[in-house]
């Protein structure tokens, strides 16, 4: 005869109601006693004894380790993912003795959930952020037409970086078009360092080549440290007599990369994804008012990015069998970076320094994600691809919704500043 099918409940219950009758009962009586429970209950003999043992109304304490990282902790680990723009857990690790003193001020952690924050390790940060990570939504193109001028001018730069000095950069203008190409629309000039990985965004209205030189030359005045070479796609708003003209007044080495070939910018492709596209997505900006909303914007993420949030750098890559294996640095802020630059000036760094003492990440967040709501409220959507409202809550993932984002409440659509509009990667690249 097969055990009756009872549950847990049920179980401990008659348990503890034949736990008189077999302290009191014979041994023979014991025996039977202990067949008619195992039938009843399922368990094994050994099982029963044992459970009939213990004190009653005791149970068993389930096994495994002890939760070490309980729901605040996870919630303070999340709010600072959020507000760092959903950084791989590595550079989330890096990133957390900055920021951990302005969050216990801000949300008022206790010191043992600030304590357990920082012994966290980036795998286990992994698992307790896994139920929050989202798809990756589809990307799209941009609108790049190469430029015929001058390409015999203008050297090719094929191989990999090797600089042990800041000034050395990769440059591209990312377009704000929507849906259509024509009229004149914001473009985005984005610029990284190679060395320090130092960023720098400005928007211009078109891609005119005088505009283009205008938003390199406002770059050029505000870097820590001598822009000693640009490195630049195709495009005709580089590959033009202006700019050609402009880095050879001013010592600027010129390289472009190969048509069609975005390895050779892999740099500055990268950025154009998490410091602009994640931001400001995929709809149009076509006004005065949204250029001067979005150069708002960019000019709080260039703190957020440079001072406060890790990066790490490609050190070696070789192939392993059918593997590629990659190894990197461990995570720095482009500041740390910079700070071991012997070309730097002292007076520079330690200026930077001292602004970074005195500025809390989680309001600079705060005040681009506030930045992002007001630009995309400027977008014009009548020739953008559907987008929900910015006050949406998240959308559901994949939805393709092509708007800004940053926090889970204020962006419309699931994506990212780290910041913002299409959700982070699950495992980021570094």
């Amino acid at each position: 005869m097969g055990a009756t099918r009872v549950g847990p409940q049920a179980r401990h219950e008659y348990l503890e109601r034949m736990r008189e009758r077999y302290a009191t009962a014979t041994r023979v009586v014991k025996g039977q006693l202990l067949d008619e429970m195992c039938e009843v209950t399922g368990y094994h003999r050994k099982a029963v004894i044992r459970r009939l043992g213990r004190p009653p109304g005791r149970r068993r304490r389930r096994g495994g380790r002890p939760v070490r990282y309980g729901p605040a902790v996870v919630r303070a680990l999340r709010q600072i993912w959020e507000a760092a723009s959903y950084p791989w857990s590595v550079r989330l690790q890096a990133l957390l003795p900055l920021w951990l003193p302005w969050a216990r001020r801000r949300w008022r952690l206790s010191r043992e959930v600030a304590e357990r924050l920082a012994e966290m390790s980036p795998r286990q940060m992994d698992r307790c952020l896994q139920p929050f990570k989202r798809d990756l939504r589809k990307r799209q193109y941009g609108r790049t037409k190469p430029g015929t001028l001058l390409k015999h001018q203008i050297p090719l730069k094929t191989g990999r970086w090797d600089v042990e000095e800041p000034g050395f950069t990769e440059i591209d203008l990312v377009a704000h078009s929507g849906d259509r190409a024509d009229g004149e629309f914001v473009h985005s000039l984005n610029v990284t360092d190679i060395y320090t990985t130092w960023g720098e965004t400005r928007a211009v209205m078109g891609k005119s080549q005088h505009h283009v030189q205008e938003a390199l030359e406002a770059i050029r005045q505000v870097l820590p440290f001598r822009l000693r070479g640009i490195d630049s796609d195709n495009g005709s708003e580089f590959i033009n007599h202006h700019l050609v003209r402009y880095c050879a007044t001013h010592q600027i080495h010129f390289t472009r990369g190969r048509p069609y070939k975005k390895d050779d910018n892999a740099h500055i492709e990268q950025k154009n994804w998490t410091h602009v596209r994640k931001l400001l997505g995929y709809v149009r900006y076509d006004s005065a008012e949204a250029l001067t909303a979005i150069n708002a914007v960019y000019a709080d993420l260039r703190l957020l990015q440079n001072l406060f949030l890790p990066s790490v750098k490609l050190v070696e890559k070789r192939r392993v069998g059918a593997r590629l294996r990659r190894r990197y640095d461990a995570p720095r802020t482009p500041l740390e970076r910079l700070a071991t630059c012997a070309e730097v000036a002292p007076a520079t760094v330690r200026a930077l320094q001292q602004l970074q003492a005195r500025l809390d990440p989680l309001e600079l967040a705060r005040r681009v994600d506030d930045g992002l709501t007001r630009v995309y409220d400027l977008a014009n959507h009548r020739v953008s691809p559907a987008a929900a409202s910015p006050r949406r809550a998240a959308a559901p993932p994949g939805d393709g919704t092509p708007g800004p984002t940053r926090s889970v409440a204020s962006r419309p659509g699931r994506g990212s500043r780290s910041r913002r509009s299409t959700p982070a990667p699950a495992t980021e690249t570094p």
